[in-house]
């Protein structure tokens, strides 16, 4: 499947059923408006699904894993080798996110899109073959073209399979030493806004480290000068292979009608490049939290998205996503399965006179 077959694929939420979710909220057995967010949260999951009423099926969170050549500019506080070791703990069930995919129902699929060193040996791991890591964007492109778009093709693959195994919420989680470099050079690069404006300390950077990673992202967009209108180009020029999966995720997951619950920064920089590639994946995104990351609210600016949930938190695996899939269900199960004022019997409010 070609990239072009991808985008031909992606339709506009279905505003029928969107119609339809809107009068429904007006007849249930609650004051017009009154809860909030989730109204418009249930109208979005029924275009997106096709269905003013329906039931979350099952919930899948796809976490890519690469590492960078930019860290060889020292923008990390943390070896390289911690993304393969990282890895191997959400193989074996220790990280975060393992916690919180298990108490919310969460399919967990891990993927090696491109770990620098050998990859843990386990049988849950999918690995994606696109390569041992990016180049160093600050010397030149951190990827071929063609490497790009492989990484793009391979998550659509994935969230097709999370959609063909009953997934109706796809998320979207990251693991890689050296990423929020790569996140911020996207994010100033489709967003326009200048690097040291969406550029945070990532791992623990101090204020001399801070400049210094700034000043990497500079030189990387002078060296590479990327064009913020292909997403694709930029994709390859600033990387990194897990944040190409996760757009490919977010693209394949809209192509296939489901509902793309998006994590923090890395998440938002693949955003950016599914939104470049193809504008109409905006109506399938939902917004799972703002990280505490500066660069994320640039995203989420850019994308016109309000975040569910504002926790301080920044790290990531896709941790943000799991949290707000609660509500996602709630929202959808308030509009499913509650009564209207005819089903009940209850008086509703008087008309205005």
């Amino acid at each position: 499947m070609t990239l072009d077959d991808i985008i031909e694929g992606i339709r506009p939420a279905d505003a029928a059923s969107m119609d339809a979710a809107r009068l429904r909220q007006q007849r249930l057995t609650k004051p017009p408006g009154s809860l909030g967010r989730l109204e418009d949260l249930a109208v979005q999951v029924a275009g997106v699904l096709g269905a003013e009423r329906h039931v979350i099926r099952g919930k899948a969170l796809i976490i890519a894993a690469a590492d960078h050549g930019v860290v060889a500019e020292g923008v990390s506080g943390y070896p390289q080798e911690v993304t393969a070791q990282m890895v191997q703990n959400f193989l074996d069930g220790g990280a975060a996110i393992n916690a919180m995919a298990r108490l919310a129902g969460v399919t967990l699929t891990i993927v090696n899109a491109g770990i620098a060193g050998p990859p843990p040996d386990h049988p849950a791991l999918r690995n994606v073959s696109i390569g041992r890591g990016t180049d160093n964007m600050a010397r030149g492109p951190a990827m071929s073209r063609s490497r790009a778009e492989h990484c793009i093709q391979a998550g659509v693959t994935l969230a097709t399979e999370a959609a063909d195994a009953r997934a109706d919420l796809i998320g979207t989680g990251d693991m890689g030493i050296g990423n929020t470099t790569a996140a911020a050079a996207i994010t100033s690069t489709i967003t326009g806004a200048f690097p040291g404006e969406v550029t945070g300390r990532g791992t623990g950077r101090n204020d001399e480290e801070l400049m210094a990673k700034v000043a990497v992202i500079e030189r990387a967009l002078t060296v590479n000068r990327p064009d913020a209108r292909d997403g694709l180009d930029v994709l390859a020029k600033l990387g990194g292979l897990e944040i190409g999966v996760l757009a490919g995720v977010i693209l394949g997951a809209a192509r296939a009608k489901r509902v793309v619950v998006l994590d923090g920064f890395i998440s938002g920089a693949a955003a950016l490049i599914a939104y470049s590639i193809c504008p109409t994946v905006r109506d399938y995104l939902v917004a799972g939290h703002v990280s505490a990351e500066v660069g994320h609210q640039a995203v989420l600016s850019h994308l016109t998205l309000r975040p569910l949930l504002d926790l301080d938190m920044r790290l990531g695996e896709g941790t943000g996503a799991v949290l707000a899939m609660g509500l996602v269900e709630s929202a959808v199960a308030c509009l499913t399965e509650m009564a209207t004022f005819d089903e009940a019997g209850v008086a509703d409010r008087e008309p205005n006179e």
